[in-house]
C-alpha cells in the first residue's frame, strides 16, 4: 500500500469521524429541543387540569362575571388544541389569551371578599400562579434550546449534514404584546 493511499484513507477516516461527531451533536440538540418542549407540556397539562376547578369555585361567587369566566374557558380550550397539535405559534397566541383572561379573573376576584377568603380559591390561585411561573421559566429554556438548534443547523459545516438528514428549525414560543402589557384594572371595574 502506497503512502498516498494511506494518506487518503486517513483523511477519509478523519472526515467520516468528524461527520459522525457533527451528526451526534445535531441529534443531541434535536432531542434537547424535544425535552424542553416536553417540560412545558407537563406544566400546561397540570394547569389545564386546575383551571376547571378554579372556574367552578369562581362561579359560586362571581355571578355577574360570566363573560370573563367564558373567556378563560375558551382560552383553555385553545391552549389544549395548540398543545395537542404541537403548534407552537398557535400556542403562543392561545397562551396570551389565557394569561390575559386569568389576569382579569384574579383582578375581578378583588371585588368578591368571600371568594378571596375561600381556601379552595386561594389554593388554586397559588397553584396556577406557580404553574404560570414554571411555564415562563420552561419557556425561556425551550427558546434557548430552539436558538441553539437553529444556529447550529445553519452553521457551516453542520448545515451540510442538517440538510442531508432533514434536521428542522424549531419555532420560538412567543407571547403577544397584549399578554405582556399590564392589565388595566380600572377598565375591569368600570
Amino acid at each position: 500500500m502506497s503512502l498516498t493511499s494511506v494518506a487518503v484513507l486517513v483523511i477519509v477516516f478523519l472526515l467520516a469521524a468528524y461527520a459522525v461527531v457533527l451528526y451526534n451533536a445535531l441529534v443531541r440538540l434535536k432531542h434537547g429541543l424535544s425535552k424542553a418542549w416536553a417540560n412545558i407540556d407537563v406544566l400546561l397539562k397540570q394547569r389545564h387540569e386546575e383551571l376547571p376547578k378554579l372556574v367552578e369555585t369562581c362561579k359560586q361567587y362571581m355571578q355577574y362575571e360570566g363573560s370573563t369566566l367564558e373567556r378563560v374557558i375558551a382560552a383553555r380550550s385553545a391552549v389544549a388544541r395548540a398543545r395537542e397539535q404541537h403548534d407552537v405559534g398557535a400556542l403562543g397566541k392561545a397562551e396570551s389569551g389565557l394569561r390575559l383572561g386569568l389576569g382579569q379573573l384574579f383582578a375581578l376576584a378583588e371585588n368578591y371578599p368571600e371568594l378571596k377568603a375561600n381556601d379552595s380559591f386561594q389554593h388554586l390561585q397559588q397553584r396556577i400562579s406557580g404553574l404560570e411561573n414554571g411555564i415562563a421559566d420552561r419557556r425561556e429554556l425551550y427558546n434557548e434550546a430552539v436558538n441553539l438548534n437553529n444556529v447550529r443547523i445553519e452553521q457551516f459545516p453542520d448545515v451540510l449534514l442538517a440538510r442531508l438528514f432533514a434536521f428542522q428549525a424549531g419555532e420560538l414560543l412567543e407571547f403577544s404584546d397584549a399578554e405582556k402589557a399590564d392589565v388595566d384594572i380600572k377598565s375591569l371595574f368600570g
